[in-house]
């Protein structure tokens, strides 16, 4: 093994998105395995390495990690990216697991029936846009920082930014009622790590496509 991180998933966003988002964000250069077939999956459990029996499953410093917050949190610790106390550091967390409630819903999306995209759709808008992202846009108009913890970079600035694209990329005008957002996101996007991962042939992953579809429900569903 080389060394980098080696990630097991299948070949598109859902839960892994955030954690290549993260080790991009902190420079780290990874490995990617995708789950193709059931049977690469079940293998995977009866070998006994994943814990609950469930992906992401993360290999990094001789660990075989499995939860996602438990990946992220363990990257965002170990690259610097997780405040310079507990102070700071509950504060992440709370604005990650709020951006991690709005992200659930458009890692939903894809597969919700056709009848009901139309009105998921307003759903994630309404969230986004009245519960969400006012309380970005607050945070940094009273922070007055280019960053929403400390006056540093951190794991809740790569969270928000995947958010705000994701967001975006269904909802184009979305940002048009937040000027502080629509600052941060220039200004993230500008960042060497981030503006690399933003461009063509890096590992982030395009929009859940039927292909992508297909292949979670054929490897995860009974």
């Amino acid at each position: 093994m080389s060394g980098k991180p080696r990630l097991t998933y299948c070949n598109g966003r859902g839960r892994m998105e955030p954690v290549r988002w993260l080790l991009a964000a902190a420079g780290v250069e990874f490995e990617e395995i995708f789950l193709e077939t059931r049977e690469q999956y079940e293998k995977l459990i009866k070998d006994g390495v994943l814990m609950f029996q469930q992906v992401p499953l993360v290999e990094i410093d001789g660990m075989k990690m499995v939860q996602t917050r438990a990946i992220l949190s363990y990257i965002a610790g170990k690259y610097n990216l997780y405040g310079k106390d507990l102070k700071e550091r509950a504060l992440i967390d709370m604005y990650v697991e709020g951006i991690t409630d709005l992200m659930q819903m458009i890692l939903l999306f894809p597969f919700s029936p056709p009848e009901a995209k139309e009105k998921n759709l307003d759903s994630i808008k309404e969230r986004a846009t009245n519960r969400y992202f006012p309380v970005f846009e607050k945070v940094l108009k009273q922070h007055g920082q280019d960053f929403l913890v400390g006056n540093k970079f951190s794991w809740a600035d790569v969270q928000l930014i995947e958010a705000i694209l994701a967001v975006e990329e269904k909802i184009p005008a979305v940002l048009s009622g937040f000027p502080q957002l629509q600052a941060f996101k220039i200004r993230m996007s500008n960042m060497p790590t981030i503006k690399k991962f933003l461009q063509p042939g890096s590992p982030r992953k395009p929009p859940p496509d039927e292909r992508y579809i297909e292949t979670v429900l054929k490897i995860f569903k009974k």
